[in-house]
Formats: C-alpha cells, sequence, structure tokens
C-alpha cells in the first residue's frame, strides 16, 4: 500500500485531575450526603447507623451529643485517631506504581468521604468526549473500565489512547509510526535551516489544558452537593467544547479564504500571459498566419 493510501487514525488523550465532591462515608457507598454541611451519611446509612459510635468495628452507643462512645471519649489534647493534628499530607494516587492503588480503609466515620478526581477524555483538538469521577484512586482499572464504557465495540476504539500511564494501563506503548501510516500523526515538516525533519502533528496536552482551566473552579465546585457538581461541571465542558469548536470552523474559515486567494493569483497569472496565439500553416506558401 502506498502513504499516501493510509487514511487519518483518530487518537483521544486521557488525563485526570485531583477534584472530586464529598459523599456518603460508608463503606462503597457514593450517594449524596443528607447534610452536605458537616454530615458524613447519606440518608439510608444514617438511619442504619443510628445511635452507634462512629467508630470503626464498635458498636457502642454514642454519649449523646457526641459521635463517640464512652470508651471513644477524649480531650482535645490527647490527639486521638479522629482528631486533626493540623494539615497533614495525603498520599496521591496519581503518583504511586502500584497497579491498583485503593487507599487503606477508613478506621472511622467522623467525616465524609470524597471523590478522588475527575477523569477526562478528549479529543487532541480539544474538544470533551466523555467524563466521569473516580471515588477512591485513578487506577488502570478505573481507567480501562472507563474507557471501555466510551467504546464498547473494536470499531468504535480509537486507533491510538494518549495516557500518561500508558506502560501501566494498556501494558504497552506503541509510538506513533514513522512510515507514513498515521498521517495526522506524524507529519514532514522543514526546520529554520530547510532540512526535512518529523514534526508532531497532535497535541498530546489537551486533557492536561481542560483541567488546568477546570482547576479554577475548584473552590466552588468542592462545596457543591454531587447532583450540582455534576451539572456545573458537565455545563463548563459543554461550554468549552462549543468555544474550542467555533476556534477550529474559524481556523478552517482562514485556510479557505487563503486556498482561494491562492487560486486567484494562479488565475491571475494565467491571464498576465496574455491570449493563446493559434498558428496555421497556408496550404500555398510557407508563411505562417497569426
Amino acid at each position: 500500500m502506498e502513504v499516501d493510501d493510509y487514511k487519518p487514525v483518530k487518537m483521544v488523550v486521557v488525563d485526570g485531575i485531583v477534584m472530586g465532591p464529598t459523599h456518603c462515608a460508608y463503606d462503597n457507598c457514593t450517594e449524596e450526603l443528607q447534610n452536605a454541611r458537616g454530615g458524613a451519611f447519606c440518608i439510608q446509612h444514617k438511619t442504619a447507623y443510628g445511635n452507634v459510635c462512629r467508630m470503626w468495628t464498635c458498636g457502642n452507643q454514642r454519649v449523646a451529643g457526641t459521635l463517640a462512645c464512652a470508651t471513644h471519649q477524649g480531650r482535645i489534647d490527647e490527639n486521638l485517631p479522629w482528631q486533626q493534628r493540623g494539615p497533614q499530607p495525603a498520599a496521591r494516587a496519581h503518583d504511586n506504581n502500584e497497579d491498583d492503588d485503593d487507599p487503606p480503609p477508613r478506621a472511622h466515620f467522623f467525616g465524609s468521604s470524597k471523590f478522588y478526581c475527575v477523569e477526562t477524555v478528549c479529543a487532541p483538538c480539544g474538544v470533551v468526549i466523555a467524563w466521569t469521577k473516580f471515588d477512591k484512586s485513578e487506577s488502570p482499572t478505573c481507567i480501562l473500565n472507563f474507557l471501555q464504557s466510551i467504546f464498547p465495540t473494536a470499531e468504535s476504539r480509537p486507533g491510538y489512547v494518549c495516557i500518561d500511564k500508558a506502560c501501566r494501563v494498556l501494558k504497552w506503548c506503541n509510538p506513533a509510526p514513522l512510515n507514513g501510516s498515521a498521517p495526522n500523526l506524524v507529519q514532514i515538516a522543514y526546520d529554520k535551516n530547510g532540512r526535512l525533519c518529523l514534526q508532531r502533528a497532535y497535541n498530546t496536552e489537551a486533557s492536561e489544558q481542560l483541567n488546568a482551566w477546570l482547576g479554577g473552579f475548584e473552590s466552588i465546585l468542592k462545596q457543591m452537593k454531587i447532583g450540582n457538581f455534576d451539572w456545573f461541571l458537565h455545563t463548563m465542558m459543554f461550554y468549552h467544547t462549543q468555544q474550542v469548536i467555533a476556534k477550529q470552523k474559524k481556523k478552517e474559515k482562514v485556510v479557505n479564504m487563503q486556498q482561494e486567494e491562492e487560486e486567484e493569483e494562479e488565475d491571475d497569472d494565467d491571464d498576465d500571459e496574455g491570449p493563446a496565439r493559434h498558428w496555421n500553416l497556408n496550404d500555398n506558401a510557407d508563411e505562417i498566419v497569426d
């Protein structure tokens, strides 16, 4: 097959941003909190837990006006397990190298849980294809399940997935081929010295750029309930996508105008050469008639 016969390939860019709303603290429950201002459980688990001490595996009744039983009561200066000791740096699953980096189970239910991150899938141009929330970590299993839900069939899957965890998620890394089979990934260009060189023809930071923009709304988003968080984030991504499409159309219009101008200049050059001259031979003479 000739290089010119290859068709453009499809690529998506995947990345996550550590940000998310709070949800029920009970194990494997991501329902909305009954009380978003200091609550720890959804309606169902708040009713089920009742007046039981909020320490894990403790079944004692809690002291009135508190969240713990008599055994787990203590003064503030005792620094008991559920009392904060100032800001503690949390281990980010983003930076771990384990295959499935879920955090350890909770030791108590004195506060709510929180979604770990928002994962986005974008086209290299910046158009948002899909997004979701990961509860505990950005593990390879979560990413693969997310991609499977977006691209369920082999026909719908992109030819390339650009992700900073490719060696862990996909178990292999396939760089863009140089044989011309991916014409919209690698293109031939000229450097400043006029020499031919291979140039990347796509944006691998589309999702990171989107996440950097979304990070500006984190202070607002982290105060929202799950429903409000989802609506606001989806609306902002829709707005972002509309802006990207508008820019792409503007670029396309400029390119078309430049092509039309070049074609008009070529036509003008042809006209400047004057009318075509027709030469005929006179049958009765050697004279050439114009």
